[in-house]
């Protein structure tokens, strides 16, 4: 990867992450910054923006710091420059099979909820269009993602 440095905002920016959120992340040991300006400012690379990705993408699934932080290992050690052996290897490999099990699980919970939420969202749309006097042509219906 790139090994050009970026500041917090500029990662924040790429990230959606706000510069509080990814100090947060470097405070609790996640993603700590590949460098520092002689000024002390914080220098991050596309790996550590990758990694902040990742932890963006796990949060709504609602794992733990320390389950982030588990996933984040494995795959430090699966991709690095020193090559791990076989045992150790399939049993990384086990690891993240296990997070992305997990991970399907979660997403099917959260697709029963917004299925929920979508047939909740049409009752309360029926429920208006019945309603004396209530014009429901012009309110647009939720938008599906």
């Amino acid at each position: 990867m790139d090994d050009k440095h970026m500041q917090i905002g500029e990662v924040a920016a790429r990230t959606g992450l706000s510069p509080r959120t990814i100090r947060h992340y470097e405070e609790t040991g996640l993603v700590i910054p590949s460098a520092r300006s002689q000024g002390g400012f914080r220098l991050y690379t596309e790996t550590d923006v990758a990694r902040l990705m990742a932890v963006r993408r796990m949060k709504p699934l609602g794992f733990t710091l320390d389950e982030m932080r588990g996933l984040l290992d494995a795959t430090d050690r699966l991709d690095a420059a020193e090559p791990v052996d076989g045992i150790e290897r399939e049993a990384l490999l086990e690891r993240v099979r296990a997070y992305e099990q997990t991970t399907a699980r979660k997403i099917e919970e959260l697709r029963l909820q917004l299925a929920r939420a979508e047939d909740f969202a049409a009752t309360l749309r029926a429920r208006l269009g019945r309603a004396p006097g209530e014009d429901t042509s012009t309110r647009a219906p939720a938008a599906h993602a």
